[in-house]
Protein backbone atom coordinates (compact mmCIF):
# COMPACT_ATOMS: atom_id res chain seq x y z
CA UNK A 1 0.00 0.00 0.00
CA UNK A 2 1.24 3.11 -1.03
CA UNK A 3 0.30 5.98 1.79
CA UNK A 4 3.46 8.65 0.56
CA UNK A 5 0.79 11.05 -0.39
CA UNK A 6 -0.64 11.10 3.41
CA UNK A 7 1.17 13.35 5.90
CA UNK A 8 -0.56 12.68 9.07
CA UNK A 9 1.17 9.89 10.64
CA UNK A 10 -1.99 8.55 12.53
CA UNK A 11 -3.86 8.44 9.68
CA UNK A 12 -1.14 6.84 7.23
CA UNK A 13 -0.87 4.31 10.86
CA UNK A 14 -4.85 3.67 10.37
CA UNK A 15 -5.08 2.96 6.74
CA UNK A 16 -2.09 0.71 6.97
CA UNK A 17 -3.57 -1.23 10.01
CA UNK A 18 -6.92 -1.97 7.95
CA UNK A 19 -4.92 -2.83 4.83
CA UNK A 20 -2.77 -5.73 7.40
CA UNK A 21 -6.39 -6.79 8.22
CA UNK A 22 -7.87 -7.28 4.89
CA UNK A 23 -4.80 -9.34 3.96
CA UNK A 24 -5.19 -12.76 3.72
CA UNK A 25 -3.03 -14.99 6.37
CA UNK A 26 0.43 -15.81 5.89
CA UNK A 27 0.89 -19.27 4.38
CA UNK A 28 2.46 -21.88 7.25
CA UNK A 29 6.32 -22.70 6.41
CA UNK A 30 7.36 -25.68 4.00
CA UNK A 31 11.01 -25.70 5.47
CA UNK A 32 12.40 -25.19 8.48
CA UNK A 33 14.11 -21.77 9.73
CA UNK A 34 17.63 -21.44 8.74
CA UNK A 35 17.45 -24.04 6.36
CA UNK A 36 19.38 -22.66 3.38
CA UNK A 37 21.88 -20.20 5.74
CA UNK A 38 25.53 -21.82 5.05
CA UNK A 39 26.63 -24.53 7.64
CA UNK A 40 29.67 -23.78 9.31
CA UNK A 41 31.94 -27.09 10.10
CA UNK A 42 33.40 -27.33 13.54
CA UNK A 43 37.15 -26.77 14.04
CA UNK A 44 39.16 -29.33 15.48
CA UNK A 45 40.48 -29.68 19.25
CA UNK A 46 44.19 -27.15 19.40
CA UNK A 47 42.99 -24.94 16.32
CA UNK A 48 42.66 -21.58 16.44
CA UNK A 49 39.58 -19.49 15.61
CA UNK A 50 41.19 -16.44 14.62
CA UNK A 51 45.21 -16.25 13.60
Amino acid sequence: MNTKSIKDKAERKKLKRVARKKRPPKAKQTEPRGSRKPKVRKKGPGLAARH
